[in-house]
């Protein structure tokens, strides 16, 4: 492999009539890594990502994907799972996968194995010859990822990949991407549930109104949204440490007590004077860094109130 970017987008823009969908975006995606592509509804994601995917041209910029300008060879590495989930529903389901790995040149025979044994992994395999519409939702949904990657791509776009699925599908999921990432694949995965961003992404992009709002790495993100102050649990009079100036049960169901610190208090002051005050008894302490829902919410409030 002789490119580390997967996909570089140079100050990309679409239009439809007078709205401005997409308006001079640049970000890139890493091979190797999970890429979060997040905002509210009518951002611009799927406009982005239907970009990336050549099923809309940009008005101006520059998408270079799998390190050169996309072609039907590119798209054939590529694995697309779209929002609006789509499968033959009247054949069977290993039939409808060997025609889907066909459609991205695989011969029938490799498609037909690697369709098996994917089908295995997803506990689906007494399913095979079963038809598609004969299949629960959550079932449908794990046959249409096993489509997305039956011809092992080197480029994976998700589009809500955990929708429909209960909690044990969905790690069986989130292992089998994570399986592809290990192997230098890169991932972009566009989804509402900050929870999953915060388990799987190394790298997020944030768009609204069709521009960045937020761009790096999740923990630096998370920690650029941090609060002066430490989470802690245990038992003793939080008020009367040394540096402590407000203390606050923690919010949005989270457990544990919030201690705002003084401007010249770093949480190592606070950490040294716990340790060395026999009245408190300390089981967890941590800084007070958002979700990054909190920090979805904020961030996008924030940009409709000064619209």
């Amino acid at each position: 492999m002789s490119y580390q970017v997967a996909i570089d987008c140079e100050r990309i823009a679409k239009s439809f009539g007078e709205f401005r969908a997409v308006d001079d975006l640049s970000f890139e995606v890493h091979t190797g890594e999970v890429f979060a592509l997040l905002g509210p509804n009518g951002a611009g994601k799927s406009t982005t990502l239907r970009m990336i995917l050549d099923i809309l041209k940009p008005d101006s910029g520059t998408i270079r994907v799998l390190g050169a300008p996309i072609s039907d060879e590119t798209k054939n590495r590529i694995g697309y799972l779209p929002e609006e989930r789509g499968l033959y529903r009247s054949v069977s389901v290993l039939d409808m996968m060997v025609y889907m790995g066909q459609l991205k040149g695989m011969h029938s025979v490799d498609a037909r194995k690697r369709a098996l044994q994917l089908l295995e992994h997803l506990e689906l395999g007494e399913h095979a010859r079963k038809k598609v519409s004969e299949l629960s939702k959550g079932m449908q949904q794990k046959v249409q990822f096993a489509v997305t990657v039956l011809h092992d791509p080197t480029l994976i776009i998700v589009d809500e990949p955990f929708s429909g699925l209960d909690p044990v599908n969905t790690l069986v999921i989130q292992d089998l991407l994570l399986d592809f990432r290990k192997r230098g694949c890169a991932i972009v995965m566009s989804t509402h549930q900050m929870h999953q961003v915060e388990e799987l992404a190394d790298r997020l992009l944030m768009i609204s109104r069709g521009r960045q709002s937020l761009y790096g790495e999740v923990d630096a993100v998370r920690k650029q949204y941090a609060q002066h102050a430490v989470v802690v649990e245990g038992k003793g009079d939080w008020a009367h440490l040394p540096g402590v100036v407000r203390v606050q049960e923690a919010e949005n169901g989270r457990k544990g007590t919030l201690l705002y610190l003084q401007d010249e208090t770093t949480s190592d002051d606070l950490l040294d004077a716990i340790a060395h005050d026999d009245s408190v008894e300390l089981q967890r302490f941590e800084l007070a860094v958002p979700s990054l829902n909190d920090i979805f919410i904020r961030v996008v409030e924030g940009e409709r109130n000064h619209a």
